[in-house]
């Protein structure tokens, strides 16, 4: 599969393209959604009558659903002109956001989810490639540091956004609001929005759509089960080992395809040591700011007797400092190169997790909130940078499979991370609480627990960062 966007004369040093400009916008809003449910769990817990497992599928369902059409993108930006596929990818989410705003039950509100997700797949690797392909090397970490704001500050400002809508009413308003906005959004980037790709006839294995969705399906869901009573586990363990498997076949299905036909992910991008340490540090540091993300409005709601307004206020100048930071970390990549910036990115994610180990019922609300400004600080820092040195590091004709599957593995790992944490501190609480111990101290001990697997899988982007390069090797290239 050759990349979808045409090569394009390069802009002049300093600029930021206008297509690039209305892509970031439009991913900004629709990745928004990716966590803007996180805050609302508890309200939907109460509202639907789920459990605290199923409550969190909104979130978990959006992001493997996004894992899951992501590798579909690349085939189906060959397909259709730039116009086309954000009209399209704009008007699947506008589907999907009017569904869950109406719907009357828990399963219709999960497909209005996965309805929302499938357009917001096609924005991500839309913007990756139109970026690689329009920007000059030497413009790409400044102008990668604003795409930081769409595809890293929209989910971490997510639970300080819905905390504010629902102080207003009902969760439904998180859709109402939404949907004008992404309307306008539309009207206006399909007015500015210029062709820079034309169609072209490719083919796909669909074999190899069927067995990705499965087997990295099966991973979250398995792992979801652990936290369930009544031999979930035998049951988790289970369907992690069919999923685990069924990945395997994916992987020989797809050094097949690439000696006899077109695969659906070209794993040779994996050939480029730069791109797969890069590839391997965002997927952890997702995990790990997506597992972080849920544990805290379920620490500050149910634990502490926060409002979602409170709980908004207090994680949103976390959400704001790494909007601002990742055009400055893009700047100091584009002068220094990555070390200056991932290295202490990687070392503050870990100091912020372990501190949030220490979560009790009495921390003061000050140190919640610096802890979780460290931790968005410190994944701006990281992000940026590695996005621009992993994407950057392949030749033109990877740039799609490499945004396809940078994106596929960040959403699995964020969805990994969600249930990771959920069960993790699930399974605790509930081992607990069987001993006897009181349900408020025992669901503060799980969420340790948590934060403590989230800390322990951050050291490994130490590790990671340390071996990046500075720059981009001629050998990568």
């Amino acid at each position: 599969m050759s990349t979808a966007i045409e090569e394009r004369p390069a802009v002049r040093a300093g600029r930021t393209p206008t297509v690039v400009r209305l892509l970031v916008l439009a991913t900004f809003v629709v990745i928004l959604n990716e966590t803007i449910m996180l805050n609302a769990i508890p309200r939907l817990m109460e509202s639907l009558h789920v459990t605290e497992q199923a409550a969190q599928w909104v979130s978990t369902a959006f992001m493997l659903t996004m894992a899951a059409v992501i590798p579909i993108t690349g085939w189906f930006l060959q397909r259709v002109t730039t116009r086309q596929a954000y009209a399209i990818a704009m008007g699947v989410f506008l589907a999907g956001t009017v569904l869950s705003a109406v719907s009357p039950s828990f399963p219709v509100l999960l497909l209005g989810r996965i309805v929302q997700a499938t357009g917001t797949a096609v924005m991500m690797p839309l913007l990756m490639t139109t970026l690689m392909t329009v920007v000059p090397e030497r413009d790409r970490g400044r102008v990668m540091g604003n795409v930081t704001l769409a595809i890293s500050v929209a989910p971490a400002l997510g639970p300080a956004v819905s905390g504010l809508i629902l102080q207003l009413g009902s969760w439904r308003l998180l859709f109402v609001v939404v949907l004008p906005i992404a309307g306008l959004v539309t009207f206006f980037g399909l007015r500015k929005l210029e062709n820079i790709s034309e169609p072209r006839v490719s083919s796909i294995d669909w074999l190899s759509v069927a067995v990705a969705a499965f087997g990295f399906g099966g991973l979250v869901y398995g792992l979801s089960l652990f936290g369930e009573r009544d031999g979930g586990i035998g049951l988790g363990i289970g369907i992690l080992i069919a999923g685990v498997a069924t990945i395997a076949v994916f992987v020989i299905r797809q050094l097949k395809l690439q000696r006899t036909g077109v695969p659906l992910m070209d794993l040779r991008t994996l050939r480029h040591r730069t791109y797969a340490l890069s590839l391997a540090l965002m997927s952890i540091g997702f995990l790990a700011m997506l597992g972080a993300m849920i544990l805290l409005p379920l620490y500050l709601q149910s634990l502490r007797g926060l409002s979602p307004l409170q709980t908004g206020l207090l994680v949103m100048p976390g959400g704001l400092a790494m909007g601002l930071l990742g055009p400055t970390a893009g700047r100091v990549f584009d002068r220094f190169g990555s070390r200056p910036v991932v290295l202490p990115g990687s070392i503050g994610i870990f100091l912020a997790l372990a501190g949030l180990t220490q979560v009790s019922m009495t921390m003061p609300y000050w140190q919640v909130l610096g802890l979780h400004a460290v931790l968005m600080v410190s994944l701006a820092a990281t992000f940026t940078p590695v996005f621009t040195l992993g994407l950057g590091a392949l030749p033109p004709h990877l740039y799609s499979h490499g945004s396809s599957m940078l994106g596929t593995l960040q959403q699995v790992a964020a969805a990994f991370g969600t249930a990771l944490v959920v069960t993790v501190m699930s399974a605790r609480t509930g081992h607990l609480m069987a001993d006897g111990v009181a349900a408020a101290p025992a669901q503060v001990s799980g969420m340790k627990l948590a934060f403590g697997v989230a800390a322990a899988l951050a050291l490994v982007t130490i590790a990671l960062a340390a071996k990046l390069p500075r720059r981009i090797p001629a050998t990568d290239t």
